[in-house]
């Protein structure tokens, strides 16, 4: 590029200088003298210059030897040698002298250029400054042209800001009309679905009277029944009450977050297609709702059928109370019938969880150990392989344990640090996916002893996970703050990078094949959407700012620890947690920590179910189910 423009700028030049010397020759004589002047500035230029520093002579001084230069710059050189810069002659400090002819030259050359680069207003302040005469005639025509121009620029600063105003009270009505047209429709659908739910309200009481109207034969039996059954009745009607008070306050408490969710959801099929308009409206007839309220009746209902975590079964996954107690990953295999913890007290441990819920805690033994080399830092079982899981380590190795021998069936050495995340792959059994400190992705197939695919990345990996509806696709949770979403049969760059958390992302999880959630340190929760490349919601309410918390997702409802002792579980719908559960304080004389240090470090809801797992770093492990 740089010779591209050299060519086509010299050639011009030379063109010049020789086509055109005849003309040169012929022009005027002011032509000639801009070009000598121009030369002779120039050369004046040039003697202003100090020859020590190459720059204009600022205070001036002379040799003996007849040279000048800058006072600093003469000084400075004569500290270390006694000779002069321009001549080599023997040169001191006593024949120095101050060159006042040369410093009263180069004020003046000063002032001149100063005005020269000066416009003609600061010119003109100049000059009356120096005493320039002036008529009151011309000062009087001066003003007046200057008044005339302040006029015009006053004018034409006025229509500006006018235009600005109306540009923005436009802008501003448009925003307004739309935003009014998006709250009648907002209400026009409000009203719909009001009419709606009252007839079918309506239906159900009719029901009911109808199947009170069954009364059982004979007036003695139904007596005794009525008899039997009225204090039941009254604590079942007391009990009910109490309840809808409960759900009430529910959603009174997070009302915005339900109302966004209720309009989202309406809007989405609130306007189809011109020629669907019958067909839907027919189906929304007859079906009772339309798809959008039959959507968030179900967010409301199963937000607000729970309101607590209780404790069903506790055990101990260690001793005492230490560090190694610690349990980094629990996961449930593909039956729910076993799970797997795995921390950094190097074995695995496989317990039955139909034992652990109906038996007492003296028999709550694992069924099966597997010690390892190194800590451990994430499980995964083999989704159509029952006996098969995979483990990754500290020291960078990830392998797969068959539970029925308790024997490694293969070991992958290739990641240089810490694996922290390993997942199946539920498309196909044979591939899995590691994640590691070494910054690199790496795909495993069960039937090779290498690596099938490496993704080379700029930042520590901390988590991995496989779409659940893909064998091609995985995302990637790294300690640049971002989740990268790749395609594997192109890897040369994501699909797309999910910017927001603020950061390190410490879990990905999906809920669907189009709904992924991520875990940070910033302690916050993500949803996205991964179809259409887009955030959909963030959670917030528990803390977490420097441990792997755990991150467990189970169709509508994920659950993530908090550094603060306790498991929280929250509605996908609603940013605000649905409840939570404080794991109890540990007795601190036995203890060799500060009770306040202890965290959740591992959670796993149960397949379908409101059922879930949680560890914390003390090796507490609970079974909690979300209840009324």
């Amino acid at each position: 590029m740089e010779e591209g423009s050299m060519g086509a700028l010299v050639p011009a030049v030379k063109s010049e200088g020789n086509t055109g010397s005849s003309h040169a020759l012929q022009s005027g004589s002011g032509e000639r003298n801009t070009v000598e002047g121009g030369r002779g500035s120039e050369t004046t230029d040039r003697e202003f210059l100090c020859p020590i520093c190459m720059q204009i002579i600022k205070d001036a001084f002379l040799t003996s030897c007849g040279h000048s230069f800058c006072y600093m710059c003469i000084i400075t050189h004569l500290d270390n040698k006694n000779d002069c810069p321009s001549c080599a002659s023997s040169l001191t400090t006593n024949q120095l002298f101050p060159n006042f002819l040369l410093n009263k030259l180069l004020k003046k050359t000063s002032a001149s250029q100063a005005s020269k680069t000066a416009s003609p207003l600061e010119q003109f302040r100049q000059a009356l400054l120096q005493g320039y005469e002036v008529s009151v005639k011309e000062l009087d025509t001066l003003l007046s042209l200057l008044s005339e121009k302040k006029r015009k620029l006053e004018q034409e600063e006025a229509e500006k800001n006018m235009q600005n105003l109306v540009e923005f009270l436009q802008c501003l009505r448009k925003k307004k009309i739309d935003e009014l047209s998006e709250v009648q429709n907002d209400v026009k659908y409000i009203k719909e679905d009001i009419s709606l739910v009252e007839r079918h309200r309506i239906e159900l009481y009719r029901a009911r009277d109808r199947d009170n109207l069954l009364v059982p034969s004979g007036k003695s039996q139904g007596i005794q029944m009525k008899e039997a059954s009225s204090g039941l009745s009254s604590q079942h009607t007391t009990s009910q009450s109490s309840l809808a008070v409960t759900r009430k306050k529910r959603v009174q408490s997070q009302f915005n977050d339900l109302q966004q969710c209720y309009l989202q959801k309406r809007r989405q099929v609130a306007n189809p297609l011109q020629n669907l308009d019958k067909m839907d409206a027919d189906s929304s007839q007859r079906e009772g709702y339309s798809s959008g309220l039959s959507d968030f009746q179900s967010v409301l209902s199963t937000f607000t059928q729970y309101s607590r975590l209780r404790v069903i079964a506790e055990l101990r996954h260690g001793e005492h109370f230490h560090s190694a107690n610690i349990v980094s990953s629990i996961e449930f295999d593909r039956d729910d019938e076993l799970f797997a913890t795995a921390g950094v007290s190097r074995r695995i441990k496989i317990f039955d969880f139909s034992t652990i819920v109906n038996e007492p805690p003296e028999v709550h033994c694992p069924v099966v150990e597997m010690p390892t080399r190194s800590k451990l830092s994430c499980l995964s079982w083999n989704k159509h392989t029952k006996n098969h899981i995979a483990s990754s380590d500290y020291e960078g190795i990830v392998t797969i344990w068959d539970v029925n021998t308790r024997q490694s069936v293969m070991e992958y050495e290739e990641h240089e640090k810490r694996v922290w995340s390993v997942d199946f792959s539920k498309m196909d059994s044979s591939m899995l996916v590691s994640g590691s400190d070494d910054c690199k992705v790496k795909i495993w197939c069960t039937k090779q002893e290498s690596s099938a695919i490496n993704i080379d990345m700029k930042a520590n990996i901390c988590c991995v996970k496989y779409n659940p509806g893909s064998s091609n696709h995985i995302a990637v949770g790294s300690a640049d703050h971002h989740i990268h979403y790749y395609d594997l049969r192109n890897t040369s760059h994501p699909l797309h990078i999910f910017r927001g958390h603020q950061k390190t992302v410490s879990y990905v999880k999906f809920l669907s094949n189009a709904e992924l959630a991520s875990a940070s340190t910033d302690s916050t929760l993500r949803l996205w959407d991964v179809t259409r490349n887009i955030p959909v919601r963030t959670l917030r309410g528990h803390t977490n700012e420097k441990n792997f918390v755990g991150l467990s997702v189970n169709n509508d409802f994920l659950a993530c620890g908090s550094e603060t002792n306790e498991v929280y579980a929250y509605h996908k719908a609603i940013s605000k947690p649905l409840t939570w559960h404080r794991f109890g304080a540990p007795n601190v004389e036995d203890s060799d920590e500060d009770g306040g240090s202890y965290f959740i470090s591992a959670v796993c809801w149960k397949n379908d179910s409101p059922t879930m797992l949680a560890a914390n770093s003390l090796g507490t492990i609970k079974v909690l189910v979300l209840a009324p």
